[in-house]
């Protein structure tokens, strides 16, 4: 019937939108695209380090092979002489073989807990909450293969296998100082190379300079490569359901962001800018980021390529000029690896912020998250920011919501009329309809104008899901009492209940439809949506349950106008 078309197009729109994302959800736990643009990874077993390679240089630099060992190779992280770096965000360890980082531990980042092991569901299935343990980024124990190299090609040079030693120095960032630097030095075929990390306080990115020096008798022309290596699965406790990409990345001015899978990699048919003087290279998984960034200005090339079973490199060359016979030239380059902090990556360099993905809804959700960091600012809390943000969405809507209300409450009020005119024309549908439609034409009323105001919340409602999805910053960010990450499910499942109970309210206030099988499909709606919102982060939970509160202010408030009205005009 036609006095029900609001609430059918209510049920259609979320059916639509819940069926539409666990669709996408089922396409990329299966490694099949998304379909909101974001590419599942490589669907690779195991890690079979056959060969931790040196990159081959762009022509006319003549390529290095470095020698695979002769027997299975040792991980960094049994080898005895490994030298760990603490500063105030992160401790480091790096093997002195070619002075790679071959582990990063993120002090401030928590390793996130499993949302079946708390609350309720924890309770339920006599789960116990582990311990929190702190974020690990780059780690050589395989099947988890994660590192930071860097070397010189273009010869017999140093590169990312060469023995290095330690310049003796401190290896702690202490109370009250702000910068801290580690120097490594090693020598081949004449040439010295000396690796410089300088790390300094409450930053994650590390300033990397090169400074080579030619003690042999001729000139020499080398490269510096920088380079990530990275196994190809998702990151450990990350839900299979999480369609956030985990891949490589490159960013030039002239391209701009460009993601590579894993299996592009290995099949290496992805275009990417290869050629430039500006940008950088990363590895990207959820939440958090690894890139490398030379000298802006300076040419490069980017690279991407396969290593071995499950085992990938992006990386880029930079060349370091002609250097003569016992002379020196330097090279410098900036690392980030950390949280995907937006405020924070873009001050490292252009376009860093852009691996936060929104999805295809990025010039909805970076104004969102934008007004969100905005009143985060003034309140100081992420779930009251998402409440504001509700509030100042329905006030933009509200014109519109009040259109449709009034349009609601009309029909409410149309139901004896609608209810005698059901009796008049019994099966007679077109008949019938034909009736309705000239009542609501007489009323001045239209049937479908509740529905607009859902239509244009649900790409708020789909772009905040994506920021909360995405952004670091909300993750494990508490609201209050029991929520505490408004990036995970509701533990206790008291959000979704009382989202239940709003939603029943809403269906009591609106026109109950004529058809009794529809009236019992939308009598059962609050509970359908309320137990799909369980898997949902209660921060979106939140976002749904301050608008259907605010909706139910409104609807009530005009359908006591409305009332108002029409017992005034029955004592006209």
């Amino acid at each position: 019937m036609m006095g029900s078309d609001i609430q059918r197009g209510l049920l259609w729109i979320l059916l639509g939108l819940s069926g539409a994302m666990l669709i996408d959800k089922w396409q990329v736990y299966n490694g099949r695209p998304s379909f909101f643009g974001i590419e599942p990874p490589a669907q690779v077993q195991t890690v079979e380090k056959t060969e931790n390679a040196v990159p081959t240089p762009p022509t006319p630099t003549p390529s290095v092979a470095v020698p695979a060992p002769a027997t299975a190779p040792v991980t960094s992280m049994h080898k005895e002489n490994l030298i760990e770096v603490e500063t105030d965000l992160a401790r480091l360890t790096f093997d002195p073989d070619g002075a790679v980082i071959v582990r990063s531990e993120l002090l401030k980042e928590k390793q996130q807990i499993p949302w079946v092991d708390t609350g309720l569901a924890g309770l339920v299935l006599g789960n116990k909450v582990p311990p929190p343990k702190d974020e690990i980024l780059f780690q050589d124990r395989p099947p988890r293969v994660y590192l930071a190299q860097t070397g010189l090609i273009g010869g017999d040079f140093p590169n990312h296998k060469t023995p290095m030693k330690l310049v003796p120095g401190p290896l702690k960032l202490e109370d009250g100082q702000n910068s801290l630097s580690v120097k490594f030095e090693g020598e081949s075929g004449g040439v010295k190379l000396v690796k410089t990390y300088t790390f300094e306080r409450n930053h994650y990115s590390i300033k990397v300079q090169h400074d080579i020096y030619n003690n042999s008798q001729a000139d020499i022309t080398p490269s510096v490569y920088y380079q990530l290596e990275r196994d190809g699965e998702k990151p450990e406790g990350q839900s299979s359901m999480i369609n956030s990409f985990t891949g490589a990345a490159v960013y030039s001015e002239e391209e701009k962001f460009q993601k590579i899978t894993f299996s592009n990699i290995k099949d290496q048919n992805k275009d990417f800018e290869k050629v430039a003087n500006n940008g950088w290279v990363g590895m990207i998984q959820h939440y958090f980021v690894s890139a490398w960034v030379p000298t802006e200005g300076v040419q490069r090339e980017n690279y991407t390529r396969p290593l071995g079973e499950n085992l990938y490199a992006v990386g880029t060359i930079v060349p370091a000029g002609i250097v003569p016979a016992g002379g020196s030239t330097s090279a410098q380059a900036t690392l980030y690896s950390g949280p995907q902090d937006q405020e924070r990556l873009e001050q490292v360099a252009p376009g860093l912020s852009l691996v936060v993905d929104y999805g295809w809804l990025t010039f909805i959700a970076k104004p969102i998250y934008w007004i969100l960091t905005m009143l985060h600012s003034l309140v100081r809390n992420w779930g009251w920011s998402i409440i504001l943000l509700t509030c100042i969405v329905k006030a933009i809507l509200y014109p519109l919501s009040l259109a449709g209300y009034k349009s609601m409450a009309r029909m409410k009020d149309l139901g004896p009329r609608m209810k005698a005119l059901k009796e008049k024309f019994g099966d007679d549908k077109q008949a019938m309809n034909q009736a309705v439609m000239q009542l609501y034409k007489t009323e001045k009323i239209n049937p479908v104008g509740g529905c607009l105001p859902i239509l244009l919340q649900l790409p708020v409602f789909l772009a905040l899901y994506w920021v909360l999805l995405a952004s670091v910053e909300l993750r494990d960010a508490p609201w209050m009492l029991w929520i505490t990450d408004l990036a995970a499910p509701d533990p206790w499942f008291i959000l979704p209940a009382i989202m239940i109970f709003t939603m029943w309210i809403q269906y009591k206030l609106n026109p109950t439809p004529p058809d009794p099988m529809q009236a019992k499909l939308m009598m059962f709606m609050p509970f359908i949506f309320g137990i799909m919102f369980i898997f949902f982060p209660s921060g979106l939970v939140l976002y749904w349950l301050t608008n259907n509160i605010l909706s139910i202010i409104q609807q009530y408030v005009v359908n006591k106008q409305i009332e108002k009205d029409r017992l005034r005009r029955q004592r006209n």
